[in-house]
């Protein structure tokens, strides 16, 4: 009989403590506390902390820049190469980003200024690809001398000077195979009668250049003045081989 007691008395203490431990645990749950990893059917909640990355990234979403038709492909590598060149130390106005879109018409403002750090868009305007890349469209780029193609790529931008164009910027091809041989090629921005909307209304498009990013007379020193000395260009095109070959995106 004394062993059977002792025994039954036993589940008796087993039982009241799992019922007390059951109890703790609803309580504890009821109140707010951070339910026990051990608990059955509970799923851990992870909260990210946004970075510098994320918000850069959202300036996407609020300066509409889809609705003005900026691929967001475009903007995302954008970014990327930015930093890349910012880490080599080849960049001075960090805060800076401009992108010319090129998988966009060239009727359509294609040209992105955009400022990092206030998350303005400071400019958007039209800008004329090479002659032999295409005519409404750019679809064919190089990098090579009197192809009168534009090249994709990242630029930094550089010092500005007036020459036959008037008023315009050198620029620094920092690919290699790519746009390096920018300077060259006399690859500069600069602005063009052409690159207006008297342009599109005339001909359904803007006309082209030799291969510079030419842009509109009456926003171009505004537009240079602001980018030059030391600044991200890039220029996008969802194009197979730039996107294969390039190794700052």
């Amino acid at each position: 009989m004394g062993r059977s007691f002792i025994r039954s008395f036993g589940v008796f203490v087993l039982i009241i403590s799992a019922s007390l431990a059951f109890m703790s645990f609803v309580v504890a749950n009821n109140s707010g506390s951070t339910i026990p990893v051990s608990a059955p059917n509970t799923v851990p909640v992870i909260q990210f902390t946004a970075n510098e990355g994320d918000a850069r990234l959202s300036l996407y979403e609020k300066l509409a820049l889809d609705s003005l038709g900026l691929s967001h492909e475009a903007f995302e590598y954008a970014l990327k190469g930015h930093d890349q060149l910012l880490s080599d130390g080849k960049i001075e106005k960090d805060n800076l980003l401009s992108i010319i879109d090129f998988s966009l018409p060239s009727g359509k403002k294609r040209l992105f200024v955009i400022d990092l750090e206030s998350g303005e868009l400071l400019f958007n305007t039209y800008v004329a690809h090479g002659r032999n890349s295409g005519k409404d469209i750019a679809t064919k780029f190089s990098n090579k001398p009197n192809s009168f193609k534009s090249s994709l790529g990242f630029y930094v931008t550089g010092n500005t000077y007036t020459g036959k164009h008037g008023y315009s910027m050198r620029l620094n091809g920092e690919e290699s195979g790519i746009n390096d041989k920018a300077e060259g090629r006399g690859i500069v921005m600069h602005s063009a009668a052409y690159a207006n909307e008297n342009s599109i209304e005339e001909r359904g498009f803007i006309g082209r250049s030799l291969g510079c990013p030419a842009i509109p007379k009456n926003v171009h020193r505004q537009i240079i003045e602001t980018i030059c000395h030391g600044s991200c260009l890039f220029m996008y095109s969802p194009d197979t081989y730039y996107l294969s070959h390039s190794k700052l995106i």
